[in-house]
């Protein structure tokens, strides 16, 4: 299991982590309009999975932007998931206000499956670490990040490297 900090201090992430080859597990999450959504409603796409802890961080704004930006590159060839336990309404608020609209935004507030399936789950927190999941068209995961500190950023390059790879 990864060391995972936040401001330095060591936190304990929930679950099994998961590992480039591994099949991705299910999860249920909701959507902005708290319509249930599930890793399987995007068979047959390459899929970005954002992870980040909370919205209304500087941080996760960046990451969200980030990788909007980058999924107009790749039209609907993939499904560029972001996920964190921010309520639906939170995420929507930003998305609307932000311009967000290359991505899909899930809240794991309510079950916590991604974040427990995924081994993301800070259980001190009940937030989600900081990382991206990159998974093919048969489900198999195939790039997996674990930032070691939440505060930084993930390796945008590196992911969309490894999704490059796939299209």
């Amino acid at each position: 299991m990864k060391t995972i900090t936040f401001g330095g201090n060591p936190v304990t992430l929930s679950g099994e982590q998961v590992k480039a080859g591994d099949k991705a597990p299910e999860f249920n999450a909701i959507d902005n309009s708290l319509k249930p959504v599930k890793l399987s409603d995007f068979k047959g796409k390459l899929k970005l999975i954002s992870v980040f802890p909370s919205i209304d961080t500087s941080v996760c704004s960046v990451q969200n932007h980030k990788f909007n930006k980058a999924a107009s590159d790749f039209g609907d060839k993939v499904a560029f998931i972001a996920i964190s336990n921010d309520l639906p309404f939170a995420l929507k608020r930003f998305c609307g206000a932000e311009g967000i609209t290359n991505l899909v935004t899930l809240s794991d507030h309510r079950d916590l499956e991604f974040g427990t399936n995924y081994g993301f789950l800070i259980k001190e927190l009940r937030l989600l670490a900081r990382g991206v999941v990159v998974i093919d068209k048969d489900n198999v995961i195939r790039y997996v990040e674990y930032v070691p500190e939440i505060a930084s950023e993930p390796n945008y390059e590196a992911a969309l490297s490894a999704l490059k790879e796939l299209v």
